[in-house]
């Protein structure tokens, strides 16, 4: 868990920023199921953009600086319906979320993800590379349908013992149409699976595990 001795409230609030642009839409009908109301006409393609601004400058309380410095996973983004969860504030993470959170992994995340495909409740999922820096950025094309209108994501900041950052369920379709454009800051969160304090911390397990919650 984070000690509020070392990350205090604000500390890492700004750290990044999510932009969701909208730059396509089809005039197809596509009829909503599984619950999710969507009434918008066609898919709609979003560039999903990743920005991180986490310097020794801007942020230089515990900033690590080696084994290994300051620098982001890989972006994992999943499109779906309300029948399915990546993460979600308050529940415990999953074994995925865990392996994720704590090692920046996203095997067990992915399977899970192609398990929910089969039952129509995601849509589709996407990667990117991580950054190897504190500051800097990363983006991918998504293609959302009124199937399958929420859309889902994790990046894990490294290192850190299971500090995460993320969106769960953002709806882009309301009112029957596509959401332009989404911009947001993004709030650090904890898995509840490691309870190292600082962002070197050795292993060591939350026993037993708790829900995951924002980093006050």
């Amino acid at each position: 868990m984070m000690s509020s001795e070392i990350l205090v409230p604000g500390w890492l609030q700004q750290l990044l920023v999510v932009l969701l642009r909208f730059t396509l839409s089809c005039a197809a009908l596509v009829n909503s199921t599984n619950g999710t109301e969507c009434s918008a006409r066609g898919p709609a393609s979003y560039i999903v953009v990743f920005t991180g601004h986490w310097s020794p400058q801007t942020f230089p309380k515990q900033y690590p600086l080696f084994r290994p410095p300051a620098q982001w996973s890989k972006l994992m983004v999943v499109t779906h319906n309300e029948q399915y969860r990546l993460w979600q504030e308050g529940a415990p993470a999953s074994d995925g979320m865990k392996s994720f959170a704590e090692q920046g992994l996203t095997v067990d995340l992915v399977k899970d993800a192609k398990e929910a495909r089969k039952r129509r409740s995601v849509g589709s999922m996407y990667r990117t590379a991580g950054i190897p820096s504190g500051i800097g950025h990363s983006s991918t094309e998504v293609l959302l349908t009124p199937r399958s209108p929420l859309l889902s994501l994790i990046v894990k900041l490294i290192p850190s013992p299971d500090w995460f950052v993320g969106v769960d369920g953002l709806n882009l379709c309301e009112g029957g149409k596509w959401k332009q454009e989404v911009t947001f800051d993004l709030h650090p969160f904890d898995a509840g699976t490691d309870s190292g304090f600082t962002f070197s911390s050795p292993n060591f397990p939350t026993t037993p595990p708790e829900n995951i919650t924002m980093v006050r």
